[in-house]
């Protein structure tokens, strides 16, 4: 018999590629073979994200681009895995009725079988359950990166943020155990990885067999052949002043901190259930600064939020010039079903003033970005080496510590993986510009 072969396509954060790497770990121990081209896949699986609902509507056109190639019989089956399956599976099966498999987050090791049913009975095969025990403990990630690589230390979030969906797709909060983390970061390791984020919804709140969050950084760094620890994402109200002396003090912890702040209006923030005020969130940035002067922050920032006036936006642009980001991931309001907000709060906030307001916010972030990475302009800063620059062949692109873009022109000798170090001589937009320094 000939081997499956198998295309998997991620949509939406992180968390989701390392699932996808998940995923194709489980197949290919059970024999099936990936592939990246999907015309000669025989299995199509779509790994997904409901977080907005573009994300939705961009996932459900994606498949329907791929409906052609199951009805010429060239695939045997196509799924949706990840949150939209289980934030919406009737308006799947509706829209989309050649689908053969819908799996949430939780079901990944089921696939083999899920696949085998599918094949022998011609049914639609579904597994939505949400199980909180679940935690892929004792499942290897298949790594394609050569460098770098996520490692996630925890599933499901506890927030329960009134605009997030989260919760209802991935469950409720369960930290891995330390062991399993240290086990499957060890391998990557032993494969050539040099860089590894840990990931979770929340990793300031991991806690396992009396490990803490800044514990386990300081077991994870003391990893051989480990050069360079990050980790996504922090929530505001639970930094601790103990994660940022480790952070301080850890010489391969990276400088870089994603905070999100969301808005700066408390009554927005309440509204929000985020737990913290703006004060908080600002007193926070300035311990942060004066224990890691060096550090470089993102965060998240949502406009439109029902019932936000002027005023309230008009704090939001305020915490962005006193917090000073590099950058920020900045969205309108997006509704979502089962969430507190859509259940209490009326979507009120016009088209025209969410757009006007996301203009305001990317415009100053623009302007606020290029301020905090032109800082190093003269400075020389190890990078590692990522790719080759989209823009010409013949400049490479490569991080800092603090997750900086940086474009050089490069040489037959360097080449993605590298550490290198480059002398600063510019910045323009999001990135910083250089030289090779010996």
């Amino acid at each position: 018999m000939l081997t499956m072969k198998f295309f998997i396509e991620t949509f939406g954060c992180q968390m989701n590629v390392y699932d996808s790497e998940l995923v194709t770990g489980i197949l290919i121990k059970n024999g099936y073979e990936q592939i990246s081209n999907i015309n000669k896949a025989d299995i199509l699986f779509l790994n997904t994200c409901a977080i907005r609902e573009k994300a939705v509507e961009r996932v459900i056109h994606k498949m329907e681009q791929y409906a052609h190639l199951k009805k010429k019989g060239d695939l045997k089956i196509a799924g949706v895995l990840g949150c939209i399956p289980q934030y919406s599976s009737d308006r799947l099966k509706k829209e989309l009725p050649f689908i053969d498999i819908l799996s949430g987050p939780d079901n990944y090791d089921k696939l083999p079988q899920m696949i085998s049913e599918c094949l022998k009975n011609k049914k639609i095969q579904e597994n939505l359950e949400l199980n909180e025990e679940q935690n892929y403990d004792d499942i290897l990630p298949f790594i394609k990166n050569k460098f770098s690589s996520f490692v996630t230390i925890m599933r499901g979030c506890n927030n329960f943020c009134s605009y997030c969906v989260v919760p209802y797709v991935r469950g409720r909060e369960r930290s891995r155990s330390a062991g399993s983390i240290l086990r499957e970061t060890s391998d990557a390791v032993s494969k050539g990885i040099t860089e590894i984020t840990l990931l979770g919804q929340n990793v300031n709140s991991y806690k396992s067999e009396g490990v803490s969050f800044p514990a386990l950084l300081e077991k994870v760094s003391e990893i051989e052949g480990l050069k360079r620890l990050r980790f996504a994402t922090s929530h505001p109200k639970d930094i601790s002043d103990e994660l940022i002396k480790v952070t301080a003090e850890n010489k391969k912890i990276c400088k870089h901190l994603h905070l999100p702040f969301q808005a700066g209006s408390n009554e927005v923030l309440k509204r929000m259930n985020r737990g913290y005020t703006k004060d908080e969130y600002l007193i926070k940035i300035e311990n942060i600064r004066n224990s890691i002067p060096e550090i470089a922050l993102t965060t998240d920032t949502i406009v439109g939020f029902p019932d936000e006036t002027e005023e309230d936006f008009l704090q939001t642009l305020e915490v962005i010039e006193q917090a000073g980001f590099d950058n920020s991931f900045m969205f309108i309001y997006s509704e979502r079903e089962h969430t507190y907000a859509k259940k209490n709060f009326k979507d009120n906030i016009s088209k025209k003033i969410k757009s006007e307001r996301l203009k305001k916010v990317a415009e100053l972030q623009k302007k606020i970005g290029l301020e905090q990475i032109g800082n190093d302009v003269g400075k020389t800063k190890e990078i590692l080496v990522e790719s080759v620059s989209k823009k010409r062949k013949t400049e490479m692109m490569g991080r800092t510590g603090q997750n900086r873009i940086v474009i050089f022109e490069s040489d037959d000798t360097i080449k993605a993986g590298d550490y290198i170090n480059v002398h600063i001589t510019g910045a323009e937009g999001v990135s910083l510009f250089g030289e090779i320094r010996n």
